[in-house]
């Protein structure tokens, strides 16, 4: 089953399924001396653990992160990092009775059709679950990124309709929700009681914004950083769409609207979303991403079996009301993954250029 690598100085490749014995990931390409330990990464995994929050399933997972290889007396050794997090709290009973059924919104269906069998215990590697191990190689990114001051920060800009008005970066590790704004928070949190008191699930906006990015990352044509960001998000099941910037907004802009015009200390404006022709500008980067609503809902839907006689399924088990907030950490990690790839890209580069990292303020 190829495509399960992302990077290429920084690369990974994850492994695993929802409800087999473990999930995991190998990092090649990370620098040797960086302090390293399962503490750190273990603090990124805790933001994406399972059943921590109002709307998420009650599934019961420590999450607790193995580190196999790489790390020598709490320093990478340049060698291959592998991770491994075990499964200990899967019911594939649950499962049982729709083994043959497709759901709805699920990628059961399509995994059938493309290799003639499914794991239906939980949706397999389709699963959400499988985010485990990229937030588990994120957090190595992260530490990467630090010895450059690069941070990345999500937080969910809108849940069921309620939209956060404000971006206050310090609240959004205050609550579970990930949320800027605190008058916005209570509007979702009372949003998730009501759409799952239904049996129903609701989609929101998560945005991610990098700061610290130096100008010059990003590779023309196809390697073009935000190219390679928007393909990192969608790589994520529940998310259907991607912005950078201004996004579908630049559309309905006029080119003086759009352009971010140039000062000695700046851009005046960010339109751009802090990537020009491909190629990082300095400023901050800007992603948002459209997330799906969860799919496994316990109102009665229509549906065909393998042998595509019509069916009825309701969904029962343990999920989310949201893929928010759980989806957030992911899609920091994801950022922080090509981040950390384009960097290392670049530092290869730049002993044959004359990289000016930091154009307005030199540092």
């Amino acid at each position: 089953m190829p495509g399960n690598t992302l990077g290429q100085a920084f690369r990974i490749t994850t492994f695993g399924e929802s409800h087999g014995r473990a999930l995991g990931v190998v990092i090649d390409g990370c620098p040797p001396g960086l302090e390293l330990d399962e503490a750190y990464i273990q603090e990124e995994l805790d933001k994406r653990r399972p059943g921590k929050a109002l709307g998420e399933t009650p599934r019961k997972e420590k999450d607790r992160v193995h580190l196999l290889s790489g790390v020598f007396e709490g320093r990478t050794t340049g060698t291959p990092i592998a991770l491994l997090i075990y499964n200990e709290d899967a019911r594939s009973s649950a499962y049982e009775t729709i083994k043959d059924i497709f759901r709805p919104g699920h990628g059961d269906c399509t995994y059938f059709w493309k290799y003639g069998l499914r794991d239906w215990r939980g949706g397999g590697r389709s699963s959400g679950r499988e985010t485990a191990a990229r937030v588990a190689a994120g957090a190595v990114a992260k530490r990467l990124l630090e010895t450059w001051n690069i941070e990345v920060h999500a937080y969910t800009v809108a849940l069921g309709g309620v939209k956060a008005s404000k971006r206050d970066l310090s609240f959004i590790y205050q609550n579970r929700l990930f949320c800027p704004d605190p008058e916005a928070l209570s509007k979702m949190e009372e949003r998730i009681k009501e759409i799952r008191a239904k049996g129903d699930s609701i989609g929101g906006v998560v945005e991610i914004v990098a700061q610290g990015v130096p100008a010059g990352l990003g590779e023309p044509v196809f390697d073009k950083l935000d190219a390679d960001l928007a393909k990192a998000l969608m790589s994520i099941g529940a998310v259907k769409g991607v912005e950078i910037g201004a996004g579908f907004a630049a559309a309905e802009l006029l080119g003086s609207e759009n352009n971010d015009e140039i000062k000695p200390h700046g851009f005046k404006t960010n339109n751009a979303g802090g990537i020009l022709a491909g190629i990082s500008n300095g400023d901050e980067i800007i992603c948002r991403v459209a997330v799906k609503p969860i799919p496994s809902i316990s109102k009665e839907q229509e549906t065909v079996d393998e042998r595509l006689n019509p069916r009825k399924i309701k969904i029962g088990g343990r999920h989310d009301a949201s893929a928010i907030p759980r989806i957030v950490p992911v899609c920091q990690a994801m950022v922080r993954l090509v981040l950390a790839d384009h960097l290392l890209r670049q530092l290869s580069l730049s002993p044959f250029t004359k990289w000016t990292k930091y154009p307005f303020s030199e540092k």
